[in-house]
């Protein structure tokens, strides 16, 4: 009897749940009708295909004709830049006529005299005449200058003369006038220069305290004692004022 009842029970269990499972499948198929005729749900759907990448269609740019430069019109190469050549110099010119106009222009620059102040002299040169009524007195003994206008005193200035008496003793004047003379010998500058006498191929004169090619002043803070190579050396001031005073041809005295 228990076997019997346990084999009825078994096949009531696979009949409930068969029917339950139909009860399921019904009530599905019924939602879905229920959902396919909401109105305005598309039943038609289209199914769309897979795309693994986005793609963005890019507009090809359109190149005016006038930009396209085309290669055949670019050169290969490019040909050396000319090295210019010097022009070939002639070995003589010709003599040019010569007209009256060309010789009387050539009389005119040879006979221009030097400009005002300046002299052309040489150590063979007579010295520059001079009818004015200034006078230059230099005294060794006491390393000072007179300078006279008539019988008149104008001006006192302390000077220094040549060292071992390097300065000749004599009558001499002013024989040019540079604003600023150089002596090549020591590479100095001396400014305001007066020159008065030759001594040899080299004139000595008078002069304000050298300038060095540093721009130092040599014998600054000596004037008064005899420290020259020869020449009559003043202060800077005093040198500027007898250069600017003197005249072409004003004599100068040197005496002890």
């Amino acid at each position: 009897m228990s076997h019997l009842f346990t084999a009825v029970r078994t096949k009531m269990f696979f009949l409930l749940l068969a029917l339950v499972l139909i009860l399921v499948i019904i009530g599905l198929a019924s939602c879905t009708a229920a959902s396919l005729s909401v109105p305005g749900f598309n039943t038609q759907i289209t199914p769309l295909p897979l795309s693994p990448f986005a793609f963005v269609k890019i507009e090809k740019p359109i190149v005016k004709q006038t930009e396209v430069v085309a290669a055949s019109l670019l050169p290969t190469s490019m040909p050396p830049t000319e090295v210019p050549t010097e022009a070939a110099l002639p070995t003589h010119l010709a003599p040019q006529s010569q007209t009256a106009e060309t010789l009387a222009f050539a009389q005119i620059v040879a006979d221009t005299p030097p400009a005002v102040g300046y002299s052309l002299t040489t150590q063979y040169d007579a010295p520059p005449t001079y009818s004015g009524n200034k006078y230059i007195l230099v005294d060794i003994s006491e390393q000072h200058m007179y300078v006279y206008q008539g019988e008149a005193l104008i001006y006192s200035f302390v000077s220094s003369t040549g060292m071992n008496n390097a300065t000749r003793t004599g009558t001499f004047s002013v024989l040019e006038k540079i604003p600023s003379a150089y002596g090549e010998t020591w590479d100095i500058w001396m400014p305001n220069w007066l020159g008065i006498y030759w001594a040899g191929n080299m004139q000595n004169g008078i002069h304000a305290l050298p300038i060095l090619p540093n721009g130092g002043i040599l014998w600054a803070g000596y004037l008064g004692t005899p420290i020259s190579y020869g020449c009559v050396v003043l202060d800077t001031y005093d040198a500027q004022t007898l250069y600017e005073w003197a005249d072409i041809g004003t004599p100068v005295e040197i005496r002890w």
